[in-house]
């Protein structure tokens, strides 16, 4: 059974447009509210990036969830990962996100976490998608849900943050920071100072409309620009939501998440903690799984999207997981992806060997890849053409056992991502792009 709203990661679009509308806001918010109400003490977080529709979604959820005899604490901007935290610190039955992640501006998104701070189960979404096919009816007067500033939200996430590690942490080290005029702006730069570090932020002036433009984990160019300029240690790119991190070392080279899981398993290995093995996804490079081989550390792989790197974690009793995209997540810390959180692992991790980041990143040899993203529209099914099936089958052919191709639709954007991988660069170029050429004739 599909769900007709909720994706991999929540629900998301373009503002102003279904679902992204302020009608479809306060019916989800009622939607969850009577599902959330069936159990628990009726309160929900709501907290949001920092674009800004989060204004109109969030006044519209909060209505519904009201509607629907639900209490609200509102956050205000918090880091993805921060809402979580506070979900289950408040004792709340369920936490709203308001946020697209890394998309621009002009897209929104709405995801839920359960009262453990984990993502909401299937079986909760469906419940949810069901009520938004009814009226929306409303609890008598005296039953109606209030609302709540929660003020000291923020420094409370900062204490958690530098509470997993020692006061001095960072000390000594000088960070370059891209909060991505995002959600991290008046978190980030305060945690990675307060353990000690001289920080630099950049993109930390968020104006609504300029979040993730041309800045954070999507654009790092202007970061890499800068930690060479300033002679830094490192540089640290969030995204919008603050959940994902990719780094940069002091040569102005990017590491990605692959890089940063194999680092943070790795240290846990030589300080005779690391639970098991590890969890990536099938766009995770193949050379974090040899790498990992090498290591003898488990390695397997879930279905793109980092629910599904959490479900498998989960399965297996395992801590430490992530995608090349840079959510990385360490359950020894926290129940979800944290940007702020997995940076300050790596920085330990070069504080307590004597390391750099390149150095770090050595024990692993990335596969060269090529990626290419192809927009799709509403009404067209590209992967079921036999022309396209053909193409693929070839490709796999032409590729033989030294490459892997991998063709996905995106969960958070109308696209149809093409990844091949293998040692020969020139051969997975040109194979990528021939598919992606059939791809596109039919999209």
């Amino acid at each position: 059974m599909s769900k007709k709203y909720f994706g991999t990661d929540g629900i998301r679009g373009l503002v102003g447009k279904p679902p992204i509308t302020p009608e479809f806001a306060l019916k989800l918010g009622w939607a969850a509210g009577k599902v959330f109400a069936e159990n628990g003490n009726r309160k929900v977080l709501i907290g949001k990036d920092t674009r800004i529709s989060g204004y109109m979604l969030e006044t519209a959820l909060e209505a519904g969830l009201i509607a629907a005899g639900v209490d609200v604490g509102l956050l205000g901007p918090m880091p993805t990962p921060a809402i979580a935290y506070l979900t289950k610190t408040f004792r709340a039955d369920a936490g709203i996100v308001i946020s697209a992640s890394h998309n621009p501006y002009y897209d929104n998104g709405i995801k839920f976490f359960s009262k453990d701070g984990t993502k909401l189960p299937d079986e909760i979404e469906y419940q949810i998608e069901d009520l938004l096919e009814q009226d929306i009816t409303c609890v008598s007067s005296e039953l109606l849900g209030k609302a709540f500033r929660i003020n000291d939200a923020a420094g409370r996430y900062i204490e958690f943050c530098k509470s997993r590690f020692a006061p001095d942490t960072l000390k000594g080290m000088k960070i370059v920071v891209d909060s991505a005029n995002g959600a991290t702006y008046h978190i980030a730069p305060e945690v990675f100072s307060e353990l000690g570090a001289k920080v630099i932020p950049i993109f930390n002036q968020p104006d609504g409309l300029n979040i993730n433009k041309m800045c954070g984990a999507t654009h790092t160019a202007a970061l890499q620009k800068i930690v060479k300029a300033e002679n830094a240690h490192v540089g640290l790119a969030l995204d919008g939501d603050g959940d994902r991190i990719i780094m940069v070392d002091e040569n102005g080279v990017e590491v990605d998440g692959d890089e940063l899981v194999f680092i943070i398993a790795r240290h846990a290995l030589k300080q005779g903690k690391l639970n098991g093995g590890v969890v990536g996804t099938l766009m995770s490079n193949l050379g974090l799984e040899v790498a990992l081989k090498n290591l003898s550390i488990p390695f397997k792989r879930a279905k793109v999207g980092d629910r599904y790197v959490m479900q498998l974690l989960k399965e297996n009793n395992w801590s430490i997981g992530g995608e090349s995209s840079g959510h990385v997540i360490n359950l020894e810390h926290i129940p979800t992806g944290d940007g702020v959180v997995s940076a300050i692992q790596v920085l330990a991790a070069m504080v307590e060997t004597g390391m750099s980041l390149s150095e770090l990143k050595s024990g692993m040899e990335k596969y060269p890849q090529k990626l290419i993203n192809i927009r799709v529209s509403d009404n067209k099914y590209p992967l079921e053409v036999d022309e396209v099936k053909i193409a693929i089958a070839e490709a796999e052919v032409e590729l033989g056992e030294a490459g892997r191709i991998l063709i996905r639709k995106s969960g958070t954007e109308p696209l149809i991502r093409v990844m091949t991988e293998g040692k020969d660069s020139d051969l997975i170029i040109s194979v990528a792009e021939k598919v992606a050429q059939k791809v596109t004739e039919f999209s």
